[in-house]
């Protein structure tokens, strides 16, 4: 089987900035600005409702629950439909698609997140609650100073995981016409007709090349603290 490679020369640039160069950020450029913008709003969300979950366990506990579950229960690409023609006619003006794409991505992840922290937190010991609250810490102070700051580090792992998933979702942008990496290589494969299977294998090396090595950070460090570790036992 031959491939002509030549599309990926003559397109390479469109395919990584799309019309950047005209004020229109598009291609490999935009999937990874819309990954790191849903990918921060998904943790803040989630970290922020695994707090309030964790604080109270009564109705509001069943609600974000109940919401977290509902989210994750539906296909994403329906999340996009429902924001990108809901969210207009409730605020009543127009929303960009990356807008939506972000929000919808944001949203969905931000369940999982919500899950991952929660069980983080509540794997810890509650004797450090109770003796936290004894020194005359509030609840918020004990998530503070105690919980978060030991859940949080042994959750990146997770983390990096969702978000990994979370880059490959942007490529769903595809169906509300956003210029994201999928959507410019349909672009070209549209106007070029004939070589298909080289921009789809071009855009599924580029996929894979940026997972595997989000995907590899959790082993490096796990490996450094485990050297930083040893060399401190070894003082």
């Amino acid at each position: 089987m031959n491939f002509d490679l030549s599309v990926i020369n003559d397109n390479w640039s469109y395919l990584l900035f799309g019309r950047t160069a005209d004020g229109e950020i598009g291609g490999l450029l935009l999937t990874l600005l819309m990954s790191l913008s849903a990918g921060l709003l998904a943790l803040i969300f989630g970290i922020f409702t695994a707090v309030i979950s964790w604080r109270f366990q009564g109705w509001t506990r069943r609600v974000l629950y109940s919401g977290a579950e509902f989210i994750r229960s539906i296909p994403l690409i329906l999340v996009i439909f429902w924001l990108y023609f809901l969210l207009p006619r409730f605020l009543g003006r127009n929303i960009s698609g990356v807008t939506t794409v972000i929000l919808s991505i944001a949203w969905f992840s931000a369940a999982s997140v919500m899950h991952a922290t929660l069980s983080g937190i509540e794997a810890l010991s509650f004797g450090q609650v109770e003796a936290g609250l004894a020194s005359g810490m509030s609840y918020w102070q004990v998530l503070r100073h105690i919980l978060l700051p030991q859940a949080v580090p042994n959750l990146i792992p997770s983390y990096i995981g969702l978000f990994v998933a979370l880059i490959k979702d942007t490529s769903l942008a595809l169906v509300v016409n956003v210029p994201e990496l999928t959507t410019v290589a349909n672009q070209v494969n549209s106007r070029t007709q004939i070589y298909p299977a080289e921009i789809f294998l071009f855009i599924g090396v580029i996929y894979f090349v940026i997972c595997t090595v989000l995907s590899e950070l959790p082993r490096l460090l796990v490996k450094r603290t485990h050297q930083h570790l040893k060399f401190a036992n070894s003082i």
